[in-house]
């Protein structure tokens, strides 16, 4: 657990990684200038966008923005550690440009800080905006978890990297791993989470925008692949020695049903629903499965 000293208005780096993001961009941007906590900067890391990207944001005079253009196209986390890298600030947070903040999430989270120094990491709840349906959900209805939570982010990953903010020096540590595209999140807070003292706030602070273009959507299958491997690292981890993978195991099966059943293999499909375990999640799969049968 870090106890460093935080100043009386720590400066705060924005993280945000940038690949073709001009559709949403103005609106994660603007919810940057919105917040009422002022001393912040953003690491603007441009990963070879062949959009307007850069255009758009080079529209903003604020000296507070810093862009930084990639010639080479990195994978996401390899982009994240890059651009941490460049910031300065005692505190780093993450924005990806179509997602945006409510105009209080910093204030809120600093303040946290600033009265309780044991505090490593801070995240939030959330909203989901479904962009088809222009609806909005909570994302976590049930109490959202503090303290030592490396179980229960195992057996459900319910923190989102755009409402985290978290001390710099853990980054000495501890980075995010290069290998994955997809997984690169919940690797890196399960492995943060067994050494700090992390803080939940119920309220949510936060707009995940769900859109076509999400990469989780797209690639299930790369998502299997890197949960697959993950996992089988995992076990042999004496640093995850007591702890139960059965819910992930779960939720590999899970994707596979979906991914079989959006790749219209019925048979695979229902060969993963009757694998043991038996879970409500793989039963609600297999009603997926004969709902889709009944109107093909």
């Amino acid at each position: 657990m870090l106890k460093n000293s935080l100043g009386k208005k720590p400066l705060v780096s924005i993280i945000m990684n940038c690949h073709n993001g001009e559709k949403y961009l103005n609106e994660s941007i603007k919810s940057v200038l919105d917040q009422t906590y002022k001393n912040w900067e953003v690491i603007f890391f441009d990963n070879n966008s062949k959009d307007k990207s850069s255009l758009l944001l080079k529209k903003y005079k604020d000296k507070r923005i810093k862009y930084y253009k990639s010639t080479t196209f990195y994978n996401l986390y390899k982009a994240r550690n890059l651009a941490i890298r460049k910031s300065k600030g005692e505190l780093i947070s993450f924005l990806d440009v179509d997602d945006w903040w409510f105009k209080n999430k910093l204030d809120k989270q600093v303040n946290i800080f600033l009265q309780d120094r044991n505090i490593d990491v801070i995240y939030s709840n959330l909203f989901l905006y479904y962009q088809n349906k222009k609806k909005k959900v909570i994302a976590f209805k049930k109490k959202v978890n503090s303290g030592k939570i490396t179980q229960n982010l195992v057996d459900k990953f319910e923190m989102p990297i755009l409402t985290t903010i978290l001390k710099k020096d853990l980054f000495k540590k501890i980075k995010f791993d290069n290998r994955y595209t997809i997984i690169g999140d919940l690797d890196f807070f399960i492995r943060l989470s067994t050494t700090t003292n992390i803080k939940g706030i119920q309220e949510p602070l936060a707009y995940y925008r769900i859109h076509d273009l999400n990469l989780t959507t797209k690639r299930i299958d790369l998502n299997i692949k890197e949960l697959e491997g993950w996992v089988k690292e995992k076990v042999k981890s004496k640093k995850f020695q007591f702890t139960n993978f059965s819910k992930i195991y779960e939720l590999i099966q899970v994707l596979k049903i979906r991914y079989n059943l959006k790749k219209d293999n019925k048979v695979l499909a229902l060969k993963e629903v009757f694998k043991k375990p038996f879970s409500i999640q793989k039963v609600k799969c297999l009603f997926l499965f004969y709902y889709k049968n009944w109107f093909n």
